[in-house]
């Protein structure tokens, strides 16, 4: 059964405005991948623009807070849920078409290495698996989110904290984001350079957090173009080959499932949110610092400074793989996994984060960030 079947057999829905079907009390723990949170006092699921429109009207009408929920991979729900309305978006469809190129000179994505390209524009609904849109453009041959294979959640979610993986992110082929701005109550377009993009943010989720809710994304990806591959692991697997889409999706998929970082039923270390911190971006002396007693720190080259990988300062902070505290744990496979080991509270996550945090900082002198977003709390 979809999550939409799953959502009616939870709770009995009732009938607030006769365009929206609206319920009540429903559980979101069985929504998130961490599969942690109480309640939302009232739940949305929108399928056109309009109910979105709809939906905001009424929470603002009745001075209740609102959520938006894509595919629950990137959040932690407070034990307590949400005194408000949780919307999830469930507008979906892929609309192909050829990218009108206005100029000789004009690049429609910053930093965007045209060369000889062949450009195809595709608008993804918001409420779409992402994975399955990137398998579709891997079998139709388009490049450019190859690298981004795996990665739970829906497409709406991906511009807001710029998802990104083994040396690709969604900045790279965002056109632009269709949004519903709560603000001037009214539907936008924004451009990529409007989105703000940089390391895992955008304006969705830092400057103005809170005010858009995305409907659909445009993506500039190139028919017959080649797969990137940037990412160490890539580069050494394949050596000399020149891979395909497929294969570097695959490839992809295949480091993805040794970290347990794809959604699996059967291994226990997938009821994870993904990557709980963003790796650290720092200045060359403060790296430096840290390898004066650290010489086999790794690192990546991040314009004029230094990218860590959060994962080895979490491991070499004394959380090993595995480590648990109560229900609340480390992956068995991945360190820079908080799992849910069988009936963990969002409190114990919580904890375990703030001890992880704290002994990040006490011995590198690094303030680990985490990615998902915090709700209820």
């Amino acid at each position: 059964m979809g999550q939409r079947a799953l959502i009616l057999f939870l709770a009995f829905p009732i009938i607030l405005n006769p365009k929206l079907h609206i319920q009540e009390d429903v559980p979101l723990a069985p929504l998130t991948t961490l599969k942690i949170g109480g309640n939302a006092r009232y739940f949305v699921r929108a399928e056109t623009e309009g109910q979105v429109a709809e939906a905001v009207k009424f929470a603002n009408k009745n001075s209740l807070k609102l959520f938006v929920l894509g595919g629950g991979s990137n959040v932690l729900i407070s034990d307590d849920g949400f005194d408000g309305v949780v919307l999830q978006i469930g507008l979906s469809g892929i609309h192909s078409s050829k990218f009108q190129v206005p100029g000789s000179n004009f690049n429609p994505v910053p930093n965007l290495e045209l060369g000889t390209w062949n450009p195809e524009l595709l608008t993804v609904g918001a409420g779409d698996d992402w994975d399955a849109f990137v398998a579709h453009c891997v079998e139709n041959n388009l490049a450019g989110v190859e690298c981004l294979s795996g990665i739970p959640g829906l497409v709406g979610g991906t511009p807001v904290q710029n998802v990104g993986a083994y040396g690709q992110e969604v900045a790279e082929t965002i056109v632009e984001v269709r949004c519903f701005d709560r603000v001037r109550q009214e539907i936008i377009t924004l451009s990529n350079s409007e989105c703000g993009f940089t390391y895992r943010t955008s304006i969705f989720n830092s400057s103005q957090r809170d005010r858009f809710i995305v409907l659909n994304v445009s993506f500039c990806l190139q028919r017959f173009g080649a797969p990137k591959v940037a990412y160490k692991d890539l580069i050494e697997h394949f050596g000399d080959k020149a891979p395909t889409l497929l294969d570097v999706r695959e490839s992809v998929l295949a480091i993805r499932r040794k970290k347990s970082m794809v959604i699996d039923r059967d291994d226990p270390n997938s009821r994870s949110a993904g990557s709980f911190f963003k790796n650290p971006v720092v200045t060359r002396a403060e790296f430096e610092k840290i390898r004066t007693s650290h010489e086999n720190v790794p690192y990546f080259e991040f314009g004029t400074m230094v990218k860590i990988p959060a994962a080895w300062l979490i491991e070499n902070a004394g959380f090993g793989k595995g480590f648990a505290m109560g229900q609340a744990g480390i992956s068995s496979k991945h360190t820079l996994a908080l799992i849910n080991r069988g009936d963990a509270s969002a409190e114990e996550i919580v904890v375990l984060k703030d001890r992880i945090q704290a002994e990040v900082a006490a011995k590198f002198g690094i303030a680990l960030q985490p990615e998902p977003v915090f709700i209820g709390f």
